[in-house]
């Protein structure tokens, strides 16, 4: 959190203002700062690591706030923002200061939030990611399975695995255009994983996305089959459909990456650990959290490493990203399964209460509906917190996500 003294009052004349860093002189001192949040969410703890004028070595002190400093020397600093309130006051009664802080990045973050228009940004990515969609599966022969890819692909959804995979990439620096082939290649694997999972030897669903299920309109054959198709056109997307100007290393991590997130260490284990949980009641947070990991989480969280992969994020970068992602991927499961619980198959578009009937392990049934929509708030601030190290104008689609995911209503 970058701040700024924006009220003072010093005898000093070595006290003056330094908007963004806070109060100087800062040759007296300079840290860094580590915050940790206990679970009380209304007490704070800062860690000071810092070197004086004088030479002594790093210390650590921990404050609360609103905190009244007793150092004799002046501080300043960055700070990580979205941990503590706005505005908060601090004292140096050694130096008779008193000095009201903002936290900038909190402010400049809550206004681009404020000015952004993500319905507008959602569903000009949507038109772009659809259009798209429609050129890379043509119908052609044989035509009975590419009207079964094409049904399922076109018929509908919110795009928002291809939505976050460009806005990663446009995060770090990239634009849509490069991002759109592995954008497409998400959605791909997304609705071959629909496909499947509808299917009566899994889930045995009627409904998605508001129209019966691939299989009850083609048959169970071809509906695997149509399946299978899309989830391998989605590397061969990829790997065909990139721009040359991509090093080659980068498409691989993003074959590498989605390979890994609908195989058995993703979407297909999180899958089967789901289907041999149904009816048992003991299941705990910690084995509903593996479950939903690897089943919805995963894909979500490719689809913005994917993105930031692809538009040349650094390392600490795509880091942060996957951190992001991984909240998001558990709020978003965190949301359906409240939703399935409290909204109806018409609202859905799907069949409501289907977990509930089969015994499923979801988050209202471990943790208690209340208890479930607390944490999703949790997640939201967890996610949210990780796009604190990026510019708050480039993060504003994916902090718009993650409120949107949040208070999504299907």
């Amino acid at each position: 959190m970058a701040f700024t003294v924006i009220a003072a009052s010093c005898p000093s004349p070595k006290f003056c203002l330094q908007p963004k860093t806070g109060i100087v002189p800062h040759e007296y001192m300079s840290f860094n700062t580590v915050i940790s949040v206990p679970p009380n969410p209304c007490s704070y703890n800062i860690g000071y690591q810092g070197h004086f004028k004088s030479g002594s070595l790093p210390y650590k002190h921990p404050v609360s706030f609103p905190f009244s400093a007793s150092y004799s020397y002046y501080i300043q600093g960055h700070m990580r923002s979205g941990l503590l309130p706005n505005r908060y006051s601090a004292s140096s009664p050694s130096q008779n200061i008193i000095t009201q802080l903002v936290d900038l990045a909190a402010t400049t973050r809550e206004k681009g939030a404020h000015d952004f228009d993500f319905k507008g940004y959602m569903k000009s990515k949507a038109i772009a990611v659809n259009e798209a969609l429609e050129k890379a599966v043509p119908l052609s022969h044989p035509e009975r399975i590419t009207e079964a890819m094409r049904y399922s692909l076109l018929g509908g959804g919110k795009r928002v695995r291809p939505c976050l995979c460009i806005a990663a990439c446009e995060l770090v620096g990239g634009t849509q255009d490069l991002a759109m082939p592995t954008a497409c290649a998400m959605e791909l694997a997304h609705t071959s994983s629909l496909i499947h999972d509808d299917l009566p030897c899994i889930d045995n669903d009627d409904l998605r996305r508001g129209k019966p299920t691939n299989h009850k309109v083609f048959g169970e054959g071809i509906a695997t089959l149509a399946g299978y198709a899309l989830l391998a056109f989605s590397f061969e997307h990829v790997a065909a459909s990139t721009s040359n100007t991509i090093d080659r290393s980068r498409i691989l991590r993003v074959v590498s990456e989605l390979g890994r997130a609908v195989g058995r260490r993703g979407v297909a284990g999180g899958q089967v650990v789901d289907i041999e949980s149904e009816g048992n009641g003991s299941i705990d947070l910690k084995s509903l959290e593996w479950i939903h990991v690897h089943k919805t989480a995963m894909l979500l969280k490719c689809s913005v490493v994917c993105g930031a992969i692809i538009g040349g994020g650094s390392k600490e970068e795509i880091e942060r990203t996957r951190r992001y992602a991984h909240h998001v991927g558990l709020l978003f499961q965190n949301v359906d399964d409240i939703l399935d619980v409290t909204r109806s198959s018409q609202e859905l578009g799907k069949t409501a209460g289907k977990d509930l009937s089969v015994g499923k392990a979801t988050y209202p049934r471990v943790m208690g509906l209340q208890r479930a929509k607390e944490y999703g708030l949790e997640l939201v601030k967890r996610a949210k917190d990780e796009l604190s190290f990026f510019d708050p104008v480039k993060a504003a689609p994916l902090l718009g996500f993650a409120d949107y995911i949040a208070f999504r209503k299907s």
